[in-house]
């Protein structure tokens, strides 16, 4: 793998201060960081993951489902700077934590995704948004009635996990209140946590 001077990293290679950074910010050591970083520069000859493509490689795991809404709201939780694409520093970060991160850091990863308007908080409107793309990526159901069984299904659910998680009664979930309840039940972190799957 390349090294050259500068902060950015391209097609030529991984700049040194990019390394050392993602060196410094990830579980990662340099020969791991090259590999991804190889792989990442083959589905990415330029250096940067569009929402599209991001969508086509996370969709190849669930091909059963509709995973489109849910690869919308991973990609602006991996696009921190958000300018539209996901470059190898961004994704390699939003990869250390969803799948080596402990689990307060993952739950600080997905209330961020659950956070759709950046506000600081979750509502019910975003609750259900984001469990109704769950069910739709995992779902096997392609039929119109049997969509909207599962969107009602869906709805029910996203109000049943708010309610749990809004523990003062405000109509917001904070990120203390979301990760609270969060480890308190894992089958909600399972739930509500987007899988490893890039």
């Amino acid at each position: 793998l390349a090294f050259k001077m500068g902060a950015h990293s391209s097609k030529e290679g991984l700049s040194q201060e990019d390394m050392a950074f993602l060196e410094r910010n990830t579980r990662y050591d340099k020969a791991t960081i090259c590999d991804f970083y190889k792989g990442f520069m083959a589905d990415c000859p330029e250096g940067k993951l569009s929402p599209t493509t991001f969508c086509q490689i996370y969709s190849k795991c669930f091909p059963t489902g509709n995973a489109k809404e849910f690869c919308d709201h991973v990609f602006r939780t991996f696009d921190t700077d958000k300018n539209g694409e996901i470059d190898f520093k961004e994704f390699l970060l939003s990869i250390d934590v969803t799948s080596s991160g402990t689990p307060e850091e993952k739950l600080n990863w997905a209330f961020s995704m659950y956070d759709v308007d950046g506000n600081g908080w979750i509502d019910l409107e975003e609750m259900t948004k984001l469990v109704g793309s769950i069910y739709k990526m995992i779902g096997t159901h392609q039929t119109q009635t049997h969509l909207a069984k599962y969107e009602a299904e869906a709805k029910e659910r996203a109000k049943g996990i708010f309610k749990r998680m809004d523990i003062n009664n405000d109509g917001k979930v904070t990120k203390e209140e979301f990760t609270k309840t969060c480890l308190e039940d894992e089958n909600l972190i399972d739930l509500l946590t987007p899988p490893s799957a890039i």
